[in-house]
């Protein structure tokens, strides 16, 4: 099918439902892509081929996205048969035995599961990057990160790959993938796709999963596909007003938008970004909105440090479970040497280091809540820079403190939605001057995914990203 890589999800899902293509034939043109891209992108990691075309073949269930390719993350997921390594040589032989929540809901909506892309060690860093899985590469120019820890889905999703892919996101895992490979990217809620009877290691409410798509459609009909609540879910999110894809047919109205290129450490961002964000605020202007500039103003010294100890005691319990499944404790050299510490400083926590934390971060919280009393969206870019060069963020070869280091440079603006829970989506809304793409970052209240869909819609109508091509594509 030489037009597949025009269509988004839906688009597909529309030929399939009009009997113009079958789902098998839509298999055949996603693995195609993949044998044709991956040596270059290194995105997809794990091929479900055979299983792919029998289930293509077979009735599928009758949802959203019938018939359509789909990738999922290597990380947090399980896929009935599939490895799991979490991109990690100590968890390299992991299979489960059964689909993880999450995955059964996505089954639910049509799609076709054809495989796993690239994340690093765990999840850890802002690119894909990795010791057991090596480097995943941005289909606008593979000498550069495709961001991370959804470094593959976004990869491979830009190329054309699949109109959609699973991410997940803890730190930014799914809108910095998404800003540096020019795609729609929504951090949801917190608990709005519950993993669940899974998901231990969401315990801290962090991480959330979702998808990366080019359109904004394809995100709000998958996330209307997956996110109501489990009837066993302790904390559900609110509930929406009516589906996302009616939210995306209707006017924003005049939002009031606060902007700001304010970061942590006091230190200016890029001037190419900066300039870019001024676009993107005049443009807001030009659309009637109330644009203002003003910073968070949060302590964010403060609420950086009050998360390490619960951060550190939750991946150190994700390990053990891990280390229980594998029989063993992991070696130094199966582990990269930020995760090695990670996990050695996770193991230092007390039961009242962690819960001091907990109450420390909740109180903290505060601040960013307040700050949307009287602002509807926040807008900042997703990076502080352009999009890095491979090997800036060497997880492998360099030291923790300067991965670090590194890290809260090129990433500054995305953690502290993680922390309060709210909603958070980078769109592709501008480019750089080497052809590279700037995600500009928009977040809403919490639990108001509905605003930041119909701020996205009259984006994505007013200033379109669609035509856009990278060099890998198709």
């Amino acid at each position: 099918m030489d037009a597949y890589s025009e269509y988004d999800g839906l688009g597909l899902a529309e030929l399939v439902a009009t009997g113009q293509v079958t789902p098998g034939e839509l298999v055949e043109a996603a693995i195609q892509r993949i044998e044709t891209h991956n040596p270059t992108l290194n995105a997809v990691v794990y091929k479900g081929y055979d299983e792919a075309r029998r289930r293509a073949a077979g009735p599928l269930p009758d949802g959203p996205f019938r018939g359509v390719p789909f990738l999922i993350k290597d990380l947090g997921m399980p896929v009935a048969g599939w490895p799991r390594s979490f991109g990690s040589r100590f968890a390299a032989h992991i299979v489960d035995d059964e689909d993880g929540g999450l995955t059964a809901r996505y089954r639910a909506a049509g799609v076709v599961p054809l495989g796993k892309t690239n994340t690093p060690e765990y999840g850890i860093t802002g690119t894909t990057e990795g010791q057991h899985l090596g480097a995943c590469r941005n289909p606008w120019n593979p000498n550069h990160i495709s961001g991370g820890s959804s470094g593959g889905a976004a990869s491979a999703v830009a190329a054309g790959i699949v109109p959609l892919a699973h991410a997940s996101d803890g730190l930014g895992s799914i809108r910095i993938p998404a800003a540096c490979c020019g795609l729609v990217g929504l951090k949801v809620t917190r608990d709005r796709n519950p993993n669940l009877p899974d998901g231990f290691d969401y315990a801290l409410g962090n991480v959330v999963d979702h998808v990366v798509t080019r359109t904004v459609r394809d995100s709000a009909a998958m996330l209307d596909a997956t996110g109501y609540a489990d009837p066993y879910q302790a904390y559900p999110a609110p509930a929406k007003e009516r589906p996302y894809v009616e939210e995306i047919t209707r006017s924003p109205g005049r939002l009031r938008i606060a902007w700001s290129s304010e970061t942590p450490s006091g230190r200016p961002i890029d001037p190419e970004i900066q300039a870019a964000l001024e676009r993107t605020a005049a443009l807001l202007k030009a659309l009637g909105h109330e644009v203002v500039e003003k910073g968070l103003g949060i302590d964010y010294r403060a609420l950086y440090a009050s998360r390490g100890p619960a951060a550190a005691g939750n991946f150190a319990a994700g390990m053990d479970r891990l280390i229980a499944q594998v029989g063993r404790e992991p070696e130094e050299h199966e582990l990269e040497p930020l995760t090695w510490a990670t996990l050695k400083a996770g193991r230092r926590q007390t039961g009242a280091d962690a819960m001091r934390s907990l109450q420390e971060t909740r109180m903290l919280n505060r601040q960013t809540l307040a700050f949307f009393e009287d602002v509807d969206v926040y807008l900042t870019p997703v990076l502080g820079t352009p999009v890095p060069e491979i090997g800036f963020i060497d997880p492998v070869n360099l030291e923790p403190k300067e991965v670090n280091r590194r890290q809260g440079r090129t990433f500054p603006f995305t953690p502290p939605f993680n922390y309060s829970g709210q909603p958070s989506m980078s769109l592709p809304l501008e480019m750089d001057a080497n052809g590279l793409p700037i995600g500009m970052m928009f977040t809403g209240r919490y639990a108001d995914e509905a605003t930041l869909f119909r701020l996205a819609a009259q984006l994505e109508k007013e200033a379109p990203w669609k035509d856009r091509r990278p060099a890998v594509w198709g």
